[in-house]
């Protein structure tokens, strides 16, 4: 494998920053995390530390040097990291489980394929389109799919920020994995939280994606996102990568171009996985919690997914 990286994160104006982002890989698997703790519960940052920390554990055990199964193994590292993250809640005697949303992307074999909780993304180009886009699990997106509210909407409406999945909750997350995509030379894979995709159309993210490096575009996306949010902007944080498929050089390499890193596995030994992920928990931070209660996010989730839930039985 051959690919470029580059990832970013900025907290905003918020006290704390909940987002955390990272990638491990193996001479022939790459897997790509992002989660964005949720701000209206205790400790977001540390479910979505806890989310990483799972997955990057877990890829470390079964990618050798591939994973067998991708699409099952992403679903058991969400859920683990679940149970994870209800585990810390009883250790420590929390009043509440910490929440966070997900996205993560396993690569190999040239097929990228990948699972999300939430309303962080996942942006799969190609030659300044947009071949697939992960859709949130919010109240706006199903009022959408449902005809009942416009897309244009997806910025102002006032259930936008009310979502009906995550990992952590008293329920267990409704895990949503895309098709295999087959990958060319030239692609780019945008993971990305709310904070970023929230204050920027779809339009300009493709634009700046297709036309600079990833290098020079994430920097600038994340701060063009928080300065239209000014000085109430949420975390925004980005990971992409460009793929560059099969590497032609022979010695396998790390370098630094330009603040981007261009890795090549070639000649990576079956047994070594390199990781950004931290192996240790994070420093505890102070609390914070933003504009929805505990009780008001139970009441939305469970509204809102049946709402859901009646809608499908009724939708033929």
């Amino acid at each position: 494998m051959q690919f470029s990286v580059y990832q970013e994160s900025h907290i905003g104006g918020r006290k704390v920053n909940q987002d955390r982002m990272g990638y491990s890989f193996t001479r022939d698997a790459l897997l790509l995390v992002l989660a964005d703790g949720m701000g209206g519960h205790l400790r977001g940052e540390m479910a979505a530390t806890i989310m990483m920390q799972t997955m990057s554990t877990l890829f470390q055990k079964h990618a050798t040097p591939y994973v067998k199964k991708p699409e099952r193994f992403l679903e058991e590292a969400f859920m683990e990291a679940h149970h994870e993250i209800h585990r810390y809640r009883a250790e420590n005697n929390m009043p509440e489980t910490p929440r966070t949303t997900v996205v993560a992307c396993l690569i190999q074999h040239n097929t990228a394929i990948w699972a999300h909780c939430g309303d962080s993304r996942l942006y799969w180009l190609r030659r300044g389109q947009v071949l697939a886009r992960t859709v949130d699990h919010s109240h706006i997106e199903h009022l959408i799919a449902r005809g009942l509210a416009d897309p244009s909407e997806r910025s102002t409406h006032p259930d936008r920020n009310k979502l009906y999945n995550c990992v952590g909750a008293s329920s267990l997350p409704k895990i949503e994995v895309g098709r295999q995509a087959s990958l060319q030379s030239g692609d780019v894979l945008l993971l990305c939280s709310d904070g970023l995709w929230a204050m920027l159309p779809d339009e300009e993210i493709t634009h700046r994606l297709s036309t600079q490096t990833i290098v020079r575009a994430v920097p600038e996306l994340i701060e063009k996102a928080v300065a239209i949010a000014g000085a109430t902007s949420d975390n925004t944080t980005a990971l992409a990568i460009m793929w560059q498929g099969s590497p032609d050089i022979e010695m396998a390499s790390t370098l630094t171009a330009d603040m981007a890193t261009v890795i090549s596995t070639k000649m990576l030994p079956d047994n070594l996985v390199s990781t950004t992920i931290q192996s240790t928990a994070e420093p505890d931070a102070p609390l914070e919690i933003d504009a929805f209660n505990d009780d008001e996010i139970e009441k939305a989730i469970a509204e809102i997914r049946d709402a859901i839930g009646k809608s499908t039985h009724v939708v033929k």
